[in-house]
């Protein structure tokens, strides 16, 4: 009650320690979840100096990611704190994979770390170590140790949206910043994967995602914008793509879409007029055919069916 008077009366609120300094009647306080508890019992066993012999200096011992995604292994990864993304993914997790499943040897794109609220990262951080300090200083963190491996036909905006989506619900309300600044933040990426942004939504995103990160108490609303941010940073191109030329370079995002359908590869069998479910494709026996715009839905249907890959844009 008086740091709250005090807040409220301009004066500096004390800050109040970390549990694991004092937590619980003045002592220090476990709050950590079961993989915390379960290194206790292997320092008790081993010795504190044998355990820190193992992983880095800042961040010693081990680290199981939960590896998900476009690889081939997916599961959880116990490693020493230290090991690196490369290590994980391309020789662990057996390679980066395409939707089929079958191995994408130069399919790699981006890896999620941290859980919902970690970051996105390139191909150029694929020989990171992994630790608390050297994630924190490339936008990213340990988190939860989630590890989502993504291959090139991954659009990034959606990727950001998929994880905002997550931690907009997950927001307690408490926090107007956080209940109002995720729900605009997941709005704003709406615009952008729909067609709606302009030049302003970037600078917008990017302000509204570091007053989120500043103006929440708990770590959810301090960490929910990372998605975005991370992606802005490194993935920024695709971004811009979107919004001053319209298009989705991956195709996922289906209102950015432009479908049509090559004259010189269509030999007019007329497969695609019998998929498309809203007759918007025309077109005479054995001449090139034609899609309105219009009436298309961008189901991919016409797509499917044709055996010479004559439809593009979907």
């Amino acid at each position: 009650m008086i740091a709250s008077i005090e807040g409220q009366r301009g004066m500096p609120r004390p800050k109040p320690p970390f549990p694991a300094q004092s937590g619980l009647w003045g002592k220090p306080t476990i709050i950590n979840n079961v993989e915390t508890l379960a290194h206790v019992s292997r320092i008790l066993k081993v010795g504190a100096e044998v355990f820190k012999s193992i992983g880095t200096k800042d961040s010693p011992g081990t680290k199981t990611f939960a590896l998900t995604g476009h690889v081939a292994n997916t599961g959880l990864v116990e490693v020493p704190f230290g090991t690196t993304l490369r290590e994980i993914v391309l020789n662990i997790g057996g390679g980066i994979t395409d939707d089929a499943g079958k191995i994408w040897k130069t399919g790699f794109k981006a890896v999620q770390i941290g859980g919902p609220s970690g970051g996105c990262l390139t191909e150029e951080h694929l020989d990171l170590p992994l630790a608390y300090e050297s994630l924190r200083a490339v936008g990213a963190m340990v988190g939860s140790g989630g590890l989502v491996a993504m291959n090139q036909g991954t659009c990034m905006v959606s990727i950001a949206r998929f994880f905002m989506e997550f931690t907009q619900r997950e927001s307690c309300g408490k926090c107007v910043l956080c209940r109002e600044g995720t729900n605009q933040l997941l709005a704003l990426l709406d615009d952008v994967i729909e067609g709606r942004a302009d030049a302003g939504t970037l600078e917008l995103l990017e302000k509204l995602g570091h007053a989120v990160q500043v103006g929440s108490l708990c770590g959810l609303g301090k960490t929910a914008p990372n998605p975005v941010l991370s992606t802005l940073r490194y993935f920024r191109k695709e971004y811009e793509e979107h919004i001053f030329e319209k298009r989705c370079r991956t195709g996922r995002c289906k209102a950015l879409l432009s479908p049509g359908i090559n004259e010189v590869k269509c030999k007019g069998c007329g497969l695609c007029i019998k998929a498309c479910p809203t007759g918007a494709i025309t077109g005479e026996k054995k001449k090139p055919h034609h899609i309105d715009a219009e009436l298309c839905i961008k189901c991919g249907a016409c797509a499917t069916a044709c055996k010479i890959h004559a439809v593009e844009g979907i």
